[in-house]
């Protein structure tokens, strides 16, 4: 289960990468964390990664270990955004390889919810958002998804 601190380190390491893009911070919602920690409770349960039914936006993430380890909240935060490598500033737009890195500083998202199931040594991280992000029309990435101020 994420915890208040889990909870508070996902939505820190949101939002330091949020600002690196003049894009406004996140408030955590405790309706779309209800419904993250019951996706990562069903993940854990089946052992696969998914995307749940949800109309909201909503990026996954797994870890598995042979050692028991306790994550903080920024791994997931961290991996999505790595993404942004591959994001393609001269060709705005969706892309699978791209997608949790967009998601992540989607301007037009304004809450987030989290949820988090292990048994020590897996991890599901499941995080939702509202309103979605990824929306794939003329001119909504670069809107959205602006450079590093």
């Amino acid at each position: 289960m994420a915890d208040a601190s889990f909870q508070q380190k996902f939505l820190e390491a949101h939002n330091a990468y949020r600002a690196k893009h003049n894009t406004p911070p996140l408030t955590l919602s405790s309706e779309l964390t209800a419904s993250a920690q019951k996706w990562a409770d069903h993940l854990l349960s089946i052992k696969t990664l998914q995307h749940s039914n949800t109309k909201d936006g909503e990026n996954v993430f797994f870890k598995s270990s042979s050692a028991t380890f306790k994550p903080t909240g920024k791994e997931a935060v961290d991996s999505w955004y790595s993404e942004i490598k591959n994001y393609n500033w001269s060709r705005p737009g969706f892309n699978s390889n791209t997608g949790h890195f967009t998601q992540v500083v989607w301007k037009d998202s304004t809450e987030l919810g989290v949820g988090m199931a292990t048994n020590g040594k897996t991890v599901f991280v499941v995080g939702q958002y509202r309103p979605a992000g990824n929306m794939n029309m003329p001119g909504y990435f670069e809107k959205n998804v602006l450079p590093l101020a």
